[in-house]
């Protein structure tokens, strides 16, 4: 193995962590430029393509197929293995409360439909693929997700909006940690099946849970407050985005947690980040500069590139 990676999507959530996480492993990082890039020659002498493409959702049904098309022709080429951040969607409305690499895929719209598609077509191919499968993500800059777009949005003015039930247990990702987790399981791709399908553990957290961290972190009182959803039921007639946010408000109401079989013996020496310092590191507005990134557990954990600014100086 080279240690070459070309990152597909390397601007957006995961690609930009994968990214760095590449990088400060002493990877060879190839950011794919759509606008310069042709992918069979990008990816050329490229051992891992991270496939961090993710359309916005009123297209995936278009842009995913044509997508995955691209990327399995050039695998095939090239012999690289393919590492998608999987999400979610692929077990449906009816999902338990505990979800394993053994947990059904019933898939309850059009997005899990269309993700749990793209999944078989790699299977199907013959390509070898890495699925690492992971819950909403903690973002380490506001990236449009739910998290910074939604629920820590308001912070400065004293609320978090939740938009879901306030006592049913969500799971969460800390892209750093995630990035961290597919450099490592990059390293041993050779010795992987030729699908293999592993979820990642993050924090499983209420809402409770989450706005009490919150205010830890802030060392700040914040009004706990549900979402209304009735502004996107009112702009589904003219709003594109709309309807695919209302199938995912499932999740939202369905006690659910990332758990892995596989994770823990493949990947012993991954070190999570505390949830504290994960969150610290999420929340971007009113930098103090008398405050710094607080230190990491673990020796062999790769430093924050930014900056925490609730975070305790240590």
């Amino acid at each position: 193995m080279t240690k070459t990676v070309l990152i597909l999507g390397a601007n957006g959530r995961f690609g930009r962590n994968a990214a760095a996480a590449f990088s400060w492993a002493n990877w060879n990082v190839i950011r794919f430029d759509r606008a310069t890039d042709a992918l069979p020659d990008a990816a050329w002498g490229a051992d891992i393509i991270v496939n961090a493409w993710n359309p916005a959702y009123p297209d995936w049904a278009k842009l995913v197929p044509q997508l995955t098309k691209q990327i399995i022709d050039t695998a095939k080429d090239t012999g690289a293995t393919v590492l998608i951040p999987g999400n979610l969607y692929n077990y449906g409305a009816d999902m338990p409360s505990e979800l394993n690499e053994a947990t059904q895929h019933r898939p309850t719209g059009p997005l899990g439909e269309i993700r749990e598609t793209m999944e078989r077509a790699y299977k199907d191919a013959g390509v070898r693929t890495i699925v690492l499968r992971a819950g909403d993500f903690i973002d380490t800059a506001p990236s449009g997700n739910w998290y910074d777009k939604v629920i820590t949005a308001k912070l400065r003015k004293g609320f978090v909006d939740y938009p879901g039930d306030l006592d049913t247990p969500h799971s969460w990702a800390f892209l750093h940690d995630l990035a961290d987790a597919a450099v490592m399981l990059a390293e041993q791709a050779d010795d992987l099946p030729d699908f293999f399908d592993i979820n990642f553990p993050g924090y499983t957290l209420t809402a409770r849970e989450l706005h009490h961290a919150l205010e830890q972190v802030t060392e700040r009182h914040l009004a706990l407050r549900r979402m209304p959803w009735w502004p996107l039921l009112a702009a589904k007639p003219f709003w594109p985005m709309a309807k695919p946010l209302l199938e995912t408000r499932y999740l939202w109401n369905t006690p659910h947690s990332v758990k892995s079989m596989r994770f823990a013996d493949l990947l012993p020496d991954f070190v999570p980040t505390p949830l504290h310092d994960a969150i610290a590191a999420s929340l971007q507005s009113d930098v103090d500069p008398d405050r710094i990134v607080p230190r990491l557990s673990g020796a062999s954990r790769r430093p924050f590139n930014f900056c925490c600014p609730y975070s305790k100086a240590t």
